[in-house]
């Protein structure tokens, strides 16, 4: 019988049950498809604002480590513009590079990060998180732009497309977020120095106590709406990708500058999440890949329950804390 206190299994098992209550719940009709978005929009307007806000309200700026952040980063670039070169420059194949590097850092990971490395790991995620949407979907929203262009050139029908507004537009949206905002003004409040009082700072921790339970009934609901059907095949191909290729890119570049230690731990575990729902709302604004990319997220997070085990399983012994 396997150890129940082994580290991964504690962290692990709490997600893996409560996505599975909601995949019954929703499989035996007690979460209809048509409250599914008033619940996700209560986790990601309520809930999910207070738990960041009140996280990042007592971090200063001098405790966070943006070393490991930025690797992130550079490792998921470098996996955009491997796919970018590998199967050629299209807006389809852009939709499914942002699917290949795109996590799901605030419905699974905030829980995830939260059980297996408690506040520390929180504080590194949020760090990464608050410009996770502004760095990849900008980059996502200017290729689309670029092909767009290069494309209406080429068919002869070339409308005047502003895109240094585009681009803009695409960075305000991903700064004005009910995300990452309140990680920077929970970052601002802190460096006030002063403490929020104790009748704001306790419904404040009630509503970021809900959010984890919560947004993973959440996602085990949303995977009884998806039918994967015919895209089974390039979803696994898109799922390995995102679950496995860049946590493998992420650490071969960190340890290669000799990063380590519970920031780099994080920031492994972070790339190993399955695809995050920004893609499909990405992949819907643009009418491209829809139901692969939905099919994608699906299989990627039915995936990620053995590719997680196996690295957070892993890490120990090739990051210590």
């Amino acid at each position: 019988m396997p150890n129940l206190n082994n580290p991964v299994l504690s962290s692990l098992l709490p997600v893996v049950l409560l996505i599975a209550i909601g995949f019954i719940a929703g499989h035996a009709g007690w979460i209809r498809a048509e409250a599914t978005k008033d619940l996700s929009n209560l986790v990601f307007m309520v809930l999910t604002p207070a738990l960041l806000f009140r996280t990042m309200s007592t971090v200063h700026v001098e405790q966070l480590n943006f070393k490991p952040v930025a690797m992130y980063f550079v490792a998921a670039l470098l996996l955009f513009a491997a796919m970018l070169l590998w199967r050629g420059t299209s807006q389809r194949v852009a939709v499914l590079a942002l699917a290949s590097t795109f996590s799901n850092t605030v419905m699974i990971g905030i829980p995830l990060v939260g059980l297996a490395y408690g506040q520390a790991g929180l504080v590194t995620l949020f760090t990464l998180i608050s410009v996770h949407s502004l760095v990849l979907l900008t980059i996502a929203t200017l290729v689309l732009e670029l092909v767009a262009a290069r494309e209406e050139r080429a068919a002869g029908v070339g409308t005047q497309r502003h895109m240094a507004l585009t681009v803009l537009l695409a960075m305000r949206s991903g700064v004005i977020h009910p995300v990452p905002l309140p990680i920077i003004v929970g970052l601002l409040f802190a460096q006030t120095g002063l403490l929020l009082p104790a009748v704001v700072d306790r419904p404040l921790q009630l509503l970021g106590n809900a959010f984890g339970p919560l947004a993973l009934v959440l996602v085990g609901v949303t995977l009884t709406q998806v039918k994967v059907g015919q895209h089974l095949s390039g979803a696994i191909g898109i799922s390995l990708m995102k679950n496995l290729a860049l946590p493998v890119l992420v650490a071969a570049l960190s340890c290669a500058m000799g990063l380590s230690g519970l920031p780099l731990t994080v920031m492994i575990v972070t790339a190993s999440l399955p695809i995050g729902a920004n893609v499909f709302l990405f992949s819907q604004r643009y009418q491209v890949a829809e139901d692969l990319v939905t099919a994608s997220m699906a299989v990627s997070t039915a995936l990620a329950l053995l590719t997680l085990s196996v690295v957070m399983a892993l890490l120990p012994m090739l990051v210590p804390i």
